[in-house]
């Protein structure tokens, strides 16, 4: 990777990392589950008008949608809604990672290198330090929540895996367009019109400016911009060498929580974390023989390309579509984040 797109990775992932920030604000304002769907219907509407529909089956663009973008914020919104810290959030979200491999190998019978599984068993002991830690504090169930919005993820990874879009962008903003409905309903159920109404009527003063600040931030920089530019170098670049960029993003998360609200984490909290970060790190890295057959093998391509066509166009978006989780290579991230 040339040195420019390393900083966009780096970019990407710093935008991820305060998007917990941005998350953060909007829920002092808007209640978790109507955050979430307005969240996704001020997307959806110009995708709708303005973005051919993604070429994939409704069943994995729906279950896209279900899982990534419902399950997923249900539990991280409503996990840091309880209390659960922002930076600490973007860390166990991370849980994703192993729940991918593990669902893969259950549901796809996806191959498990014995690289794959050191790493998962790793990532899943940090996290269990994690909990302990929380526990320890009397906060176990926001740990509960923002654990099932990693599952949620994980589902939302086998579905898209399983689409197999042209254009994963495409499937990206088209998956905005399943969460709003179930997200109103879950609401009005749940929060209540009273509450819901309370909360839009006090959105309109100068003190819940933040919370919109936060929402334009979330929407804009960290789905638009932020998965944008990741789609772009994951069609350009073996999924292991941009997949790992994905762990600044709790570097960068704790960081910025630490600065901005104050939230330390504990020295155990800590310990796990790290703990987390390598094993998910060792998973998602591919032995130098694999990268170095890949390179080779997208190099004759090229060249078949150049031979057949004066002017090839080279497309890269599916190019680790077909390549099992947990195989050759392990990706940890579904294309969007938070």
């Amino acid at each position: 990777m040339t040195r420019q797109h390393a900083c966009l990775a780096v970019l990407v992932a710093t935008l991820w990392g305060i998007n917990f920030l941005a998350i953060h604000a909007s829920l002092e304002q808007f209640p978790p589950l109507f955050l979430v769907g307005l969240r996704f219907l001020i997307i959806a509407i110009p995708t709708v008008l303005l973005v051919p529909r993604p070429q994939v089956p409704a069943r994995w663009l729906i279950g896209y949608g279900l899982g990534f973008g419902t399950l997923q914020f249900i539990g991280l919104y409503l996990g840091m809604a309880a209390g659960f810290p922002a930076g600490l959030a973007s860390l166990v979200l991370q849980s994703s990672a192993p729940f991918t491999v593990i669902l893969g190998a259950v549901l796809l019978r996806e191959r498990l290198s014995g690289r794959t599984m050191v790493g998962v068993a790793a990532a899943v002991f940090g996290l269990g330090v994690v909990g302990v830690a929380r526990a320890g504090a009397g906060a176990w169930w926001p740990f509960a929540l923002v654990i099932l919005g990693g599952f949620g993820w994980a589902l939302g990874n086998l579905a898209s895996r399983q689409a197999k879009a042209p254009n994963p962008m495409q499937l990206t903003l088209w998956m905005s367009v399943v969460p709003p409905l179930p997200m109103f309903a879950l609401s009005l159920l749940v929060e209540g019109p009273e509450r819901i109404r309370d909360a839009m009527i006090g959105s309109w003063s100068i003190g819940a400016l933040p919370a919109w600040i936060g929402l334009a931030y979330t929407i804009v920089l960290g789905t638009i911009v932020g998965s944008g530019i990741w789609v772009w170098l994951m069609a350009r670049y073996p999924a292991s060498v941009v997949a790992p960029f994905s762990m600044l993003v709790p570097i960068t998360g704790i960081g910025a929580a630490w600065v901005a609200l104050g939230q330390r984490p504990t020295p155990l909290e800590f310990v796990g974390g790290v703990i987390v970060v390598v094993g998910v790190l060792w998973a998602a890295r591919t032995p130098r023989a694999a990268v170095d057959a890949e390179r080779g093998e997208r190099q004759d391509a090229d060249g078949e390309r150049s031979e057949g066509d004066p002017s090839p166009v080279v497309d890269r978006t599916t190019a680790e579509a077909d390549t099992p989780v947990g195989s050759a290579r392990f990706t940890p991230v579904g294309g969007s984040t938070c």
